[in-house]
C-alpha cells in the first residue's frame, strides 16, 4: 500500500468526522445535503457488500466498518435526530437524475455480470457524482458554512490523492482500473471550481458562495 491511498483514506475519514462533529455540536444539520448522505450511505453499502466474505488486511476491514458507520450515524443524524434543523426547502437535487444513468451505465460498462461486480461498479460510479445534491444546494443558498466548506475540501482533497494513488501503482505495478480512474478524473473535475473558492475565499477568512443554479 503506498502513501497516496494512505493520505487519500486519512483525507476522507477526517471529512467525515469534520461533518459528524459539525451536526453533534452544533446539533443542527442546517447547511447539509442529506440527499448526498444518502448517495454516500448507498455507495458504502454496495461496495462493501464483500465486508463478511472476502478478508482482504485487517486495515481494509476497519476502514470498510468505519465508513460504512459514518454514513449510516450521519444520515441518521440528519433525517431523525436533528431533522428538525434539516433544510428540505433547498436540498432539491432529483436523486432519479443521477440514479438511474449510473444503474444503466453499471450494467452496460463493467468488469462482470457478476451481481457483485455490478453492484461494486455501481457504486463506483455513484461515488463520482454523489456531491452534486450538495454543491447544488451550497448554490441554492448563495454560500456555506465554514466547518461545511472544510469538509468538502478533504473529501476533494481524498479523491486527488487516490488520482495519484492510481498513477502510482500504474508506474510501480503495471495496474489500471479504467472504470475507477475515470469515475475519479470526474469526480475530482467536480471538485475544481470549489477547490478554487476554497483557496482564494475560505482560508482568507471570508464565507463561500457560488453562483445560484440556472
Amino acid at each position: 500500500m503506498n502513501v497516496f491511498r494512505i493520505l487519500g483514506d486519512l483525507s476522507h475519514l477526517l471529512a467525515m468526522f469534520l461533518l459528524l462533529v459539525k451536526i453533534w455540536r452544533s446539533k443542527s444539520c442546517a447547511g447539509i445535503s442529506g440527499k448526498s448522505q444518502i448517495l454516500f450511505a448507498l455507495v458504502f453499502t454496495t461496495r462493501y457488500l464483500d465486508l463478511f466474505s472476502n478478508f482482504i488486511s485487517v486495515y481494509n476491514t476497519v476502514m470498510k466498518v468505519v465508513f460504512l458507520l459514518c454514513a449510516y450515524v450521519t444520515v441518521y443524524m440528519i433525517y431523525w435526530k436533528f431533522r428538525k434543523t434539516f433544510d428540505m426547502e433547498n436540498d432539491t437535487f432529483r436523486l432519479e437524475f443521477l440514479l438511474v444513468p449510473v444503474v444503466g451505465l453499471s450494467f452496460l460498462v463493467n468488469y462482470s455480470n457478476a451481481p457483485m461486480e455490478v453492484l461494486w461498479t455501481f457504486s463506483i460510479y455513484l461515488e463520482s457524482v454523489a456531491i452534486l445534491p450538495q454543491l447544488f444546494m451550497i448554490s441554492k443558498t448563495g454560500e456555506a458554512e465554514t466547518i461545511t466548506t472544510h469538509y468538502l475540501f478533504f473529501l476533494g482533497l481524498y479523491r486527488a490523492l487516490y488520482l495519484a494513488n492510481w498513477i502510482w501503482r500504474y508506474q510501480t505495478e503495471n495496474f489500471y482500473d479504467q472504470i475507477s480512474v475515470v469515475s475519479g478524473v470526474v469526480q475530482t473535475i467536480f471538485y475544481c471550481d470549489f477547490f478554487y473558492l476554497y483557496v482564494t475565499r475560505v482560508l482568507k477568512g471570508k464565507k463561500l458562495s457560488l453562483p445560484m443554479p440556472v
